[in-house]
């Protein structure tokens, strides 16, 4: 397992494809990805967002494995993944119902990670900083009621390692949301949904600005991919970088991506897709695919184009040269207020960009 990271290039912290190629599957429960419909989400009061809000009442969520959990109230510690944590806190859960976290939480810096967005990093336990850090006596002292993450894999909670998981269910119960293989809109739904039961206020300005922000940037996409297609068409390809290899992330996989697609963004389909996830290219066969723009991965954990400078396949794309290149965080906080900069940033950059490969 890895260790913490006490330097982001040194000892980046752990992707999928990592774990993947590192061969931690047991820890993900790797396999074919094959994904439960998204199940509903009930309270068994009349307001549902009343009883969130007092705790009282019987609380139930069926997550996305089909597990019911149930509560004599609304769950007022919940202990979450660090951007799923980040995500609810968007649509207004309390910090203070977020006690705890685990996953990329803090920089070496004590700076938050990308991946905490707006979340007040400093007010939560942090419970384990990166892939196979779960203190879970640190959990048991957090009293937990319940716990939330993402699902990447069928079945498998996102940075829940697979040693402790028995202990860790023994705790409180864990609630999954399917986040791969579904449109974007999907697991937004889902956390909007589950962020109402917990106590935020769906209807409140901030909410409901940060929704509205979010269609609209959406049109804006739309347009600009309607544009891109009568330009050359404009091809997008998705990627993320390391030292040895290129990844060329599949965009039907991808929540964001595979959104994008279907209002009309027309991306490059890697042809050797391993995994489950990317193609894998060594910096040799690097310029294998001719993208007009490149969604790079932002992450931390990802090498950035000025780490790349010195690798002459990277500089030899027709987009590196046009300069043609947009920060993407393939692993996105899944919130409006999150998701609408993004959506918002590739629509410009596929406005501006120029037919070149």
């Amino acid at each position: 397992m890895p260790l913490r990271s006490t330097a982001p290039r040194e000892t980046p912290l752990p992707t999928r494809r990592r774990v993947l190629k590192s061969g931690l599957g047991a820890g993900l429960g790797l396999g074919a990805i094959g994904l439960l419909g998204a199940c509903s989400a009930t309270v068994s009061t009349a307001s549902a967002a009343s009883n969130a809000s007092t705790g009282s009442g019987p609380w139930t969520f069926t997550d996305d494995r089909g597990t019911t959990v149930r509560l004599d109230s609304a769950p007022t510690k919940v202990v979450a993944y660090t951007g799923t944590a980040a995500a609810l806190y968007d649509f207004g859960v309390p910090v203070d119902r977020l006690v705890g976290v685990f996953g990329p939480t803090k920089l070496s810096s004590g700076k938050a990670d990308p991946m905490a967005g707006n979340l007040p990093v400093d007010k939560v336990t942090v419970i384990g900083n990166t892939y196979g850090e779960f203190d879970v006596a640190k959990y048991a002292e957090l009293d937990p009621q319940v716990l939330i993450t993402d699902m990447w894999e069928r079945n498998s909670l996102w940075y829940v390692p697979a040693a402790s998981l028995s202990k860790i269910e023994k705790l409180a119960p864990t609630i999954g949301i399917t986040v791969a293989s579904e449109p974007l809109t999907t697991p937004l739904a889902r956390y909007e949904k589950l962020a109402g039961l917990l106590g935020a206020d769906l209807t409140a300005s901030a909410a409901t600005k940060a929704k509205t922000s979010f269609q609209q940037a959406v049109e804006q996409l739309r347009s600009a991919a309607q544009t891109a297609k009568g330009n050359g068409p404009i091809k997008v390809m998705a990627a993320s970088a390391s030292a040895d290899l290129l990844y060329i992330s599949d965009p039907k996989v991808y929540p964001d991506l595979s959104y994008y697609e279907q209002i009309g963004v027309e991306f490059i389909q890697p042809t050797n897709v391993v995994g489950g996830f990317f193609e894998n290219l060594s910096w040799e066969n690097a310029g294998k695919y001719r993208a007009d723009l490149i969604l790079l991965d932002s992450r931390t954990s990802a090498l950035q184009p000025a780490d790349l400078a010195g690798k002459a396949t990277w500089t030899a794309l027709p987009a590196v040269k046009a300069d043609q290149i947009v920060g993407w965080n393939s692993e996105p906080r899944y919130s409006y207020t999150a998701i609408a900069p993004i959506v918002r940033g590739i629509a410009t950059a596929l406005q501006n960009a120029k037919k070149v490969a």
